[in-house]
C-alpha cells in the first residue's frame, strides 16, 4: 500500500474537470496508467479516488461477503452505487461525472485530501466545515481511536 500525503486545492471548471495538483499527480504517477475508481464516500459528503490497485484490494475484501446474506447484498449495492472508472488526461485533469458532482455538492473550489491510500475530493466549504471541529472534539476522537494502540516501543503509539 502506498501512502498519499497532503491537502491540495484547485478549481473545478463548468464541465466538472479538476486540474490535478502537480505534487499529488507526482505521488499518483505509478497509478496513472492503470486508472482510478471514483466513488461516493460512505460517511461524508465527498468523493473517494482509489488508485486501481487499491480498488482491487477493496474488491477482494468485499468479494468475500456471502451475497446470500441480505445485509451483505444491500451493502455491496450501496457501496458500489455511482462508482466510475476515471482517468487523468494528458493535461492532468480529472473529469468528475455529473452525478458525483451533485452528490459531493462540488461547486467552484475543491480540496484533494489524502486519506492514507486514497484521496478524498471535497467541495472546499464542506471540507473546511468537516475539519473545523464543530461536530466533534478532535482530541477526544484521537484518544478514543488511537489511545489504546501501542504497537511499537518508540513511545509514540
Amino acid at each position: 500500500m502506498d501512502t498519499i500525503v497532503g491537502t491540495y486545492e484547485c478549481k473545478v471548471d463548468a464541465k466538472g474537470r479538476l486540474l490535478m495538483p502537480a505534487p499529488l499527480k507526482k505521488q499518483l504517477a505509478a497509478s496513472l496508467q492503470d486508472g482510478f475508481v471514483l466513488k461516493r464516500s460512505v460517511f461524508q459528503p465527498c468523493l473517494e479516488l482509489y488508485p486501481m490497485k487499491e480498488w482491487d484490494l477493496m474488491m477482494q475484501k468485499i468479494n468475500k461477503l456471502n451475497r446470500f446474506v441480505k445485509k451483505n447484498n444491500d451493502f455491496i449495492r450501496r457501496f458500489t452505487a455511482g462508482v466510475k472508472v476515471v482517468e487523468i488526461d494528458a493535461l492532468g485533469r480529472l473529469l468528475v461525472p455529473k452525478d458525483l458532482v451533485v452528490f459531493a455538492s462540488i461547486s467552484k473550489e475543491v480540496v484533494f485530501s489524502s486519506a492514507v491510500n486514497i484521496v478524498e475530493i471535497w467541495d472546499k466549504d464542506l471540507y473546511e466545515k468537516s475539519i473545523s471541529g464543530e461536530d466533534m472534539d478532535f482530541a477526544d476522537l484521537a484518544e478514543e481511536v488511537m489511545g489504546n494502540l501501542n504497537d511499537d516501543d518508540n513511545g509514540i503509539s
